[in-house]
């Protein structure tokens, strides 16, 4: 790779560095008072219609969403030679970036997991159609998401690029399958009337970690942006 395709990918280190920060703006709620449980409550809740300051991280997600879709993108544009890996894992955070900003467009109109109220309504199917879009819209981003970390992953390790992804970020993906799990068990609990399983905090662990991910990711792409797939690259 030339160095002034490798200078090439640094915006979107700038992007995707700027968007990790901006999908961990609900920390907020440490020293914020929400009035929700972050051990019990969906972290979409913040962003209810219902929430006093839903609509702060109705625009953080908005925000975050953009940036990482915008640097998703320019790192399939500009990320040349690259192998299959590398370009499935570009795609995947440009679906998660798309889908995030689809969500904040998307808001639950209350809180199922604080008020019983709601949480009824819901069984009921007498809340708005954004309750089931927001579910759908949110569950392809994990997916984007968890498919962008596997597969750069993969990719960094395959091609021998951004070697500190090498290293870590195998820990960080079977950990964030773990939690999706978790989060998968807690949310099947919840709708079956069996508790939340400690919700809250599964989801929080969820996005954290695929806020710090893209950090990571994000500090490699710009510091070595550069280097080419190995033997076999394109594979």
């Amino acid at each position: 790779m030339t160095p002034s395709r490798s200078r090439g990918l640094r915006p979107a280190a700038v992007l995707l560095g700027l968007g990790a920060v901006a999908y961990t703006a609900w920390v907020l709620e440490v020293v914020v008072s929400t009035g929700l449980d972050p051990i019990r409550t969906y972290v979409s809740e913040l962003a209810a219609r219902s929430e006093p300051l839903g609509g702060v991280f109705r625009t953080t997600d908005l925000v975050a969403g953009l940036l990482v879709l915008s640097g998703a993108v320019w790192g399939l544009v500009r990320d040349r030679p690259r192998g299959r890996w590398t370009t499935a894992g570009w795609a995947g955070l440009a679906l998660f970036g798309a889908a995030t900003a689809i969500d904040s467009r998307l808001p639950l109109s209350c809180t199922p997991t604080a008020d019983p109220e709601c949480a009824a309504r819901e069984t009921a199917g007498l809340v708005p159609a954004t309750h089931t879009a927001h579910a759908v819209s949110s569950s392809v981003a994990v997916f984007g998401a968890l498919a962008g970390i596997v597969a750069l992953t993969a990719a960094a390790r395959r091609y021998g690029r951004w070697p500190l992804v090498a290293r870590v970020g195998p820990w960080l993906a079977s950990a964030e399958l773990g939690v999706t799990v978790w989060v998968l068990a807690s949310v099947a609990a919840f709708q079956a009337g069996k508790g939340t399983w400690l919700l809250g905090l599964g989801q929080r662990s969820q996005v954290l970690l695929i806020a710090v991910w893209l950090g990571l990711f994000a500090y490699e792409v710009g510091r070595r942006p550069g280097g080419a797939p190995g033997p076999g690259g394109r594979g």
